[in-house]
């Protein structure tokens, strides 16, 4: 890809994020300063972010999309109001973590109905990201199978090592750590569901 169709693309997504972010923001109807209080994300980043001035975090866009109540892939989705079943691959926008430079895509159709989503990543190495978000407002299931290399996840406090060819299954209702220990990159595929509507929590 050449550096003209690489700064294309991060355009091109960045303005997806801000959509999501702004259509998120209007379906909940919570303010700038009430997105900032729920997501732990400044206000004045929420507006740059809104804007497509800049290029937020893994970890910063997992809090934003938790406070939103969306999973975070939701977030590099765009909208549409004829949405195909099918999915192209030379349509699909890659994103990469400014902090960490992991990469990931949507594979699932943009903007199609459906609890179902399909992600791909591709996770360098040495490189750990930590999402810190824990409870959320829906219940959302997700699956990782590793394609290539090893990668190592910590949900809570409990540490699982997967190699090509595994696939871990879990909800997402901890804190959840990724690590690629080896000098190799790692690629998987994600597969998340989500329930609606969301299953009420129980008071203690």
């Amino acid at each position: 890809m050449t550096d003209e169709s690489t700064l294309s693309a991060g355009l091109d997504i960045n303005a997806r994020i801000a959509a999501a972010v702004r259509r998120g923001r209007a379906d909940r109807k919570l303010s700038l300063e009430e997105l900032a209080t729920a997501s732990g994300v400044s206000r004045s980043m929420l507006s740059l972010i809104e804007r497509g001035e800049t290029s937020p975090t893994a970890v910063v866009l997992e809090k934003v999309a938790t406070a939103l109540g969306v999973p975070l892939a939701r977030l590099f989705d765009h909208s549409r109001d004829d949405a195909s079943p099918v999915s192209r691959k030379v349509d699909r926008a890659i994103w990469k973590d400014p902090e960490t430079g992991y990469q990931r895509w949507n594979i699932s159709p943009p903007g199609y109905p459906s609890p179902l989503q399909i992600v791909e990543v591709l996770f360098p190495p040495h490189a750990r990201v930590a999402f810190e978000t824990g409870v959320r407002d829906h219940v959302v299931h997700q699956q990782v199978w590793v394609q290539d290399g090893r990668i190592e996840i910590t949900l809570g406090d409990t540490v699982h090592q997967l190699a090509k060819g595994d696939c871990l299954a879990m909800q997402l209702d901890t804190t959840i750590t990724y690590h690629n220990r080896t000098d190799k990159p790692a690629r998987y595929v994600v597969v998340l569901v989500t329930l609606s509507p969301p299953v009420a929590r129980r008071s203690a």
